[in-house]
């Protein structure tokens, strides 16, 4: 018996082992992506190219999907469109192509491309502030720093002269928005707008990431300053609508995504009255209008 609980114990063990191994060599080691393209030149319509995700690194490549209005100049409104859970964003650019067209929108569409999408939340919608396993990962690598990145080089590129960017995300990207003011407040945003996010991260120092922000280091002074609208639609009210997270804290934020949302907002503008502090932030619900991303990339793009 002892030996068949030793050799148990021991495969156990050895499983385990293979795993994070096997798990870091692919999250860490392993170039992630699809292939490097040539140029990076955004011409005029819808088009895609691949950099690398870091600034310090090449073993993360990303695609990066854009469509550039005929009548498009330098200087002209960019706007991010950050995809939901499936890490769909040509579906995303392309419910904006219309919009960006009518409003002269440069449109520019991360790809956060992953195959374990459906379980693993920390790459995209958290930041990837820390890995899979839970270790942290340099702010270099942060998911909201790669957006920078991006801007950084769509500008040096193409010679263009723009200072800043807006942002729009629906749903997973929706998190992605809020939480990337929260954390990166000196990003180059002058308007964003976090639509339908299934949960947030709410201004709570005793509350662990990504509920709250206990052990993160930010500037809520800042953070709060920016311009956010937390865009709803008044009939995101269904918790069977979509994969939304069941969590006893999540479930404490609220039943569904849009009683979720007003309890951000109101938490986050009483934290603010309470420290005295600057509230850019508004809340606006979108009537008729559930969780829908097209429906809300409309309602959205009369606030651009």
């Amino acid at each position: 018996m002892f030996k068949i609980l030793k050799w148990f114990s021991f495969g156990i063990f050895s499983a385990v082992l293979i795993s994070v191994v096997g798990g870091y060599i692919y999250l860490y080691v392993l170039p992630k992506g699809p292939e490097l393209t040539g140029s990076s030149i955004v011409n005029p319509g819808k088009s895609s190219f691949v950099i690398n995700a870091y600034t310090d690194s090449t073993r993360k490549r990303i695609r990066v999907w854009t469509f550039k209005p005929e009548s498009w100049k330098d200087g002209g409104s960019i706007l991010f469109v950050m995809h939901g859970m499936a890490r769909n964003a040509e579906d995303y650019l392309d419910a904006w192509v219309e919009i960006a067209k009518r409003k002269n929108i440069f449109l520019v569409a991360p790809e956060f491309e992953s195959e374990f999408y459906r379980i693993t939340t920390n790459d995209y919608q958290e930041g990837n502030l820390k890995s899979f396993f839970g270790w942290s990962n340099p702010e270099s690598e942060w998911a909201y720093t790669v957006v920078e990145n991006i801007f950084d080089h769509i500008v040096s590129t193409n010679n263009f002269s723009n200072q800043n960017y807006n942002i729009f995300g629906h749903s997973a990207g929706g998190q992605f928005v809020h939480r990337m003011l929260l954390l990166k407040p000196d990003a180059r945003i002058a308007q964003a707008i976090a639509a339908n996010a299934g949960f947030y991260t709410f201004p709570d120092t005793e509350t662990d990431y990504p509920y709250g922000l206990r052990s993160i280091a930010t500037s809520l002074n800042k953070s709060l300053q920016m311009k956010l609208v937390i865009l709803l639609g008044e009939k995101d009210n269904n918790s069977n609508s979509g994969v939304l997270r069941q969590t006893e804290l999540a479930m404490k934020q609220g039943k569904h995504r849009l009683a979720r949302g007003e309890n951000f907002f109101l938490s986050s503008k009483g934290y603010a009255e309470q420290a005295n502090l600057d509230f850019n932030w508004r809340l606006i619900k979108v009537p008729q209008v559930g969780h829908n991303y097209k429906k809300m990339a409309l309602a959205a793009a009369e606030m651009l």
